[in-house]
């Protein structure tokens, strides 16, 4: 998988250096709050905000030996700081630092994706207002079914943009909570207060209960938002495959300039980029039943859920970012073709009118039982013969003793299913 994208935001993120930097802001966050409360010495505090710091290689190499992340942070910290670092990490568990951080990385990882989401919004409006009356066939069962316009597929993919949009803002809400509560969630060695300072200068809202970890119903909501965003995608990218193949061929993922299709086939125009993005979606979504699987831990916590999310929240925080990145490109670059459209829409000689055929002949006064009877014995004359369907149901005199000829043809115009198009793109300011 070659592009230059690179994730320069969502890579840092996710980067060691600042996860650790979270895990210092909190620890440093909490000396002060305690200092406040009087518990320790401020002098203390001012020393270790001077101090404080941390070497990745230095971290690594400590809990090579110990087994344990943050008791390898916290000693790579103490040598930093000297004998005020006894004050630091005072009645704290080490998910109380953990989580908070997780918490942190996820509420920004979110706000790296929002501006995409919303990039690609606007991208899909220009090309739904750009094709609000490209008359094109609609299809159900991937059969013919009646005229549509292009503009209203767009239409349908921006309100399904702009739900995922405040999908990802509630997922945001909903993670940008912290805990410092100790062991079980009792603040047995530190007082409530020092959780609401904390948490206020990180920008962060108190989880009103928790165990020794913040609950996992929340990162499952925030993952499983990722998986409905990628499924929207996939959903955007299988349509324009579709819509790509040969037989269609009404829209094309732009083929630039030396670009080849395939090793044996030069003539091989394939929408690659669509199928990655369909691909990519697969795997953020079995992330996310791994993060429904998180939910459900041993009484105040075990760790069945860490190794987990040490892998499921970067890799789809950083895929999805990166599919956001691919569709924006696609929908900007999107080739499409009307007139194929039009030919397309034709393609079955008549037969997408069979309905307001039948409705006409409703309207003479028969039943919709004999009407049905009258168009369908037509139609599929239609699909044996190739004959053109206006052309057979003049000929059939049991149709033509009900409507004259005139009022037939009138009914084979695609203009008509499209006289509401004006009303539903105003709903979206269009």
């Amino acid at each position: 998988m070659i592009d230059r994208y690179t994730l320069p935001e969502m890579g840092r993120i996710w980067a060691l250096e600042n996860k650790f930097r979270k895990w210092l802001d909190i620890e440093v966050a909490a000396c002060e709050a305690m200092a406040e409360l009087g518990k320790i010495p401020k002098e203390a505090v001012e020393v270790i905000k001077e101090k404080a710091d941390f070497n990745v290689k230095r971290i690594e190499e400590i809990e090579a030996q110990t087994n344990h992340d943050v008791i390898a942070f916290l000693t790579c910290v103490a040598e930093y700081v000297g004998d005020e670092s006894k004050y630091i990490h005072l009645g704290m568990t080490s998910s109380d630092v953990g989580d908070t951080a997780l918490c942190l990385q996820m509420k920004e990882a979110g706000e790296v994706l929002l501006p995409k989401l919303e990039t690609l919004r606007e991208k899909i409006r220009e090309k739904a207002k750009e094709h609000k009356y490209t008359p094109m066939i609609g299809r159900t069962h991937g059969i013919h079914a009646e005229p549509m316009t292009f503009g209203m597929k767009m239409l349908l993919w921006l309100a399904e943009t702009e739900r995922n949009i405040e999908r990802l803002k509630r997922a945001i809400e909903t993670i940008s909570v912290g805990k410092i509560s100790g062991a079980v969630g009792t603040y047995a060695n530190l007082e409530p207060t020092v959780e609401a300072k904390v948490c206020a200068k990180l920008g962060l809202k108190v989880a009103p209960i928790s165990t020794q970890v913040i609950q996992r119903d929340r990162h499952a909501e925030y993952m499983t938002t990722m998986a409905v965003i990628a499924s929207s995608l996939d959903k955007f990218a299988t349509e324009i495959r579709n819509l790509q193949r040969t037989d269609i061929r009404e829209v094309e993922e732009f083929f630039g300039k030396g670009q080849k299709g395939s090793s044996a086939m030069p003539h091989k125009r394939n929408p690659i980029t669509n199928e990655r993005i369909a691909g990519l979606a697969r795997v953020v979504r079995g992330n996310a039943q791994a993060a429904l699987e998180n939910v459900a831990l041993w009484h105040e916590r075990d760790i069945t859920h860490s190794s987990v999310e040490r892998v499921i929240v970067p890799d789809s925080t950083i895929l999805l970012d990166y599919m956001l990145h691919l569709m924006i490109k696609v929908i900007s670059n999107l080739l499409v073709y009307p007139e194929a459209m039009l030919e397309n829409m034709n393609k079955t000689r008549g037969l997408i009118y069979s309905q307001r055929t039948l409705l006409a002949l409703v309207d003479k006064g028969i039943l919709r039982e004999r009407a049905y009877e009258l168009v369908q014995r037509n139609a599929m004359q239609v699909w044996a013969t190739k004959e053109n369907f206006l052309d057979l149901l003049l000929a059939d005199s049991d149709v033509m003793e009900l409507i004259s000829a005139e009022e037939l043809k009138g009914l084979f115009d695609h203009s008509w299913y499209l006289r509401h198009v004006d009303e539903i793109f105003t709903r979206f300011g269009l």
